[in-house]
C-alpha cells in the first residue's frame, strides 16, 4: 500500500484538519496545519512511536477545530514554546509542546468541573 495512504488511515481528522477555513489573519492556525502535514509525512512509518505521535497530534488538531476555548488557549501558550538550538528535529519538538499544551489544558478544565452536592 501506499506510504501516504498509510500515515492517513492513521490520521481521521486529516481531511477536517486540512481543508480548515480560518481567517485570513490567523496565522498561528496557518503555521500549525503547515507543521501538522510537514510532520505526519516526514515520519518513519514503521516506528511505533512516531505513529504514536501522528495520532496524538491528529487528535489534537483535530480538538483544536472543534473547542474554540482550547483554539484561544493553544494561540496564547503556542508563543511561549522555547526551541533550544541544539535541537535536532525542530518540528517533532513543536509538536510534542502542542501535545503537551493540550494536556495540561485537559487536566486544568477537567480540575474546574465540581462536584455538586444534593440537598
Amino acid at each position: 500500500m501506499n506510504r501516504n495512504k498509510l500515515i492517513i488511515e492513521n490520521c481521521p481528522n486529516f481531511y477536517r484538519i486540512v481543508n480548515f477555513e480560518y481567517f485570513d489573519d490567523d496565522y498561528i492556525t496557518e503555521k500549525l496545519i503547515n507543521i501538522y502535514e510537514k510532520f505526519i509525512f516526514n515520519i518513519d512509518i514503521s516506528n511505533q512511536e512516531d505513529l504514536r505521535m501522528v495520532k496524538n497530534i491528529d487528535y489534537v488538531l483535530g480538538k483544536y477545530i472543534d473547542d474554540y476555548m482550547f483554539r484561544r488557549r493553544m494561540q496564547k501558550d503556542i508563543l511561549t514554546v522555547k526551541i533550544k538550538k541544539s535541537c535536532n528535529n525542530i518540528i517533532k519538538t513543536i509538536v510534542e509542546s502542542i501535545i503537551s499544551i493540550f494536556n495540561k489544558y485537559e487536566e486544568d478544565t477537567i480540575r474546574n468541573i465540581y462536584i455538586s452536592r444534593w440537598i
